[in-house]
């Protein structure tokens, strides 16, 4: 899975590293800008930013107005980092388009905690606006390559998860190896024996799921709801 991208933007460089390490510890990559408008630099070349941790008060540009122009074209969480007696920016923040805020000085392990709790919201509400295939308790959604059995995730590699998407495709419906092969390798040399090697995967790493895989000997396979056919 991708490394997610965290923008840490504090203009106090011990405050700014010490996050940025605990970040890193936690296998987040981290940007650091120490000032406002290195921060807006930043994001106009970095798209894929997942959550932005923003200091309220900076030099040239404060947190106020980073925000504003941040919300213009980026709609990742922004957490501000702020003194206690600041809550009036702070609620300002929050018209500006703020999610939450943490007060100086924190808690480490709070703000990474906390941290965690919004990239979890966030990552809810983009598959909820994704397309969905749904078979039983198998979940796909199929923007962002994730897989979930009984609510919980599936680590697929590209292929595994593009062979069940296939098999998800056409539910209740027997698919031949090289049916599967044509859909998920196109026109790429290959043996159609891999299908087969990804099945076994799939299977593996679905634990109880892998009985929604089912073989139809001499013809392929098929994918099945155990509890209830093929839906």
């Amino acid at each position: 899975m991708e490394m997610q991208k965290i923008l840490v933007v504090d203009d106090e460089r011990e405050i700014a590293d010490l996050i940025s390490d605990a970040l890193s510890d936690e296998g987040f990559e981290t940007l650091i800008a120490y000032d406002g408008e290195e921060a807006l630099r930043l994001l106009s070349s970095n798209r894929d930013i997942s959550l932005i941790l923003l200091d309220i008060m900076m030099p040239k540009t404060d947190g106020l107005g980073v925000c504003r122009r941040i919300r213009e074209n980026v709609s990742c969480p922004i957490v501000f980092v702020t003194a206690k007696n600041r809550v009036f920016d702070t609620l300002l923040g929050f018209e500006m388009g703020g999610d939450d805020y943490i007060t100086k000085p924190f808690v480490v392990e709070e703000l990474v905690a906390r941290v965690k709790a919004h990239l979890r919201r966030e990552a809810r509400s983009t598959r909820a606006r994704q397309e969905k295939l749904q078979v039983g308790e198998l979940e796909l959604y199929r923007d962002s390559y994730e897989a979930f059995f009984r609510s919980k995730p599936v680590e697929l590699s590209t292929r595994e998860f593009q062979v069940l998407l296939c098999l998800c495709e056409n539910a209740g419906r027997v698919l031949s190896r090289e049916q599967i092969f044509d859909a998920v390798w196109g026109g790429e040399f290959g043996d159609v024996g891999t299908v087969t090697v990804n099945i076994k995967n799939l299977r593996d790493k679905l634990g109880e799921g892998g009985a929604y895989i089912r073989t139809v000997w001499g013809v392929g396979y098929k994918l099945v709801n155990p509890a209830g056919g093929a839906a």
